[in-house]
């Protein structure tokens, strides 16, 4: 088994991936920096920063934040997730300080979802060794994260769940041992499916907690009317406007993110 086909197993049991060492630590350092040039308020009751819709967000801020739009470590694995058309939906940054409280548990589909009892609409039909979804998430982690310290916890495998989350986890799930808080390292990517239970949990961590999340669906979905709009200060690659583009069937109206592009991998 490749190490692709391994992550596609792993992703489609658990709901997520952390992928380790994906930012090297001049790559770290960088995107800290600029962060910190923002003068952003102390974290506190606000735990989000350069959010869009409504703008360009975090992208605004320079060209590092723009690289990881297509980066090379995540390409392949929303590919086998959205297939070769998706768009980037939602971005916002998230930060903690030591003693902030967790988050709700929560899903944007499936049985625990306001939405469980919408009408179904378009989808990806299931094949024989393939499977995609609507919504795929990529958070980059500037700062250490994990058991010791806090931040995204999930549910693995709730994502395949028929059921709504049981009060007794809602209430609590700092003691259900089916909540996990993985380990994630700084410079480490974690990609987890909106249908998975996740959540923040509560700040431990003696640092700042900071991670980045790119929020990517298939071509013709979205969550909100609003759109991301292309950065002012930023040249984009061709691959990467093509992020930002109408809502459209895919291949039929949207374009392939794959086709023709290799040469644009970031490495």
């Amino acid at each position: 088994m490749n190490n692709l086909e391994l992550q596609q197993y792993l992703f489609d049991i658990q709901g997520y991936l952390v992928i380790e060492n994906v930012l090297s630590p001049e790559e770290l350092a960088t995107l800290n920096q600029l962060i910190d040039q923002q003068e952003l308020p102390t974290p506190g009751k606000v735990q989000r920063f350069g959010s869009a819709p409504d703008g360009s967000g975090f992208l605004n801020w320079g060209k590092p934040f723009c690289d990881l739009l297509t980066h090379d470590a995540i390409m392949p694995i929303l590919r086998f997730r959205l297939g070769d058309s998706f768009r980037l939906d939602r971005i916002y940054g998230m930060y903690m300080r030591d003693g902030m409280p967790r988050g709700r548990l929560h899903a944007d589909y499936g049985a625990t979802s306001p939405t469980s009892g919408a009408q179904p609409g378009e989808y990806f039909p299931f094949r024989d060794n393939v499977i995609t979804n609507g919504f795929v998430v990529v958070t980059w982690v500037l700062s250490d994260a994990g058991p010791d310290h806090g931040g995204f916890c999930c549910i693995p495998g709730s994502h395949k769940s028929n059921f709504k989350l049981p009060p007794q986890i809602d209430e609590s799930p700092e003691d259900a041992p089916c909540v996990i808080i993985p380990n994630a390292p700084a410079g480490s990517a974690i990609l987890f499916t909106e249908a998975l239970t996740h959540g923040t949990a509560a700040w431990r961590g003696k640092h700042e907690r900071r991670s980045l999340l790119y929020k990517y669906c298939v071509s013709h979905m979205v969550w909100t009317a609003r759109r991301v709009q292309l950065p002012t200060n930023v040249e984009l690659t061709s691959r990467q406007e093509i992020l930002f583009g109408t809502p459209g069937d895919p291949l039929r109206h949207f374009p392939s993110l794959f086709e023709g592009f290799e040469s644009e991998q970031v490495v």
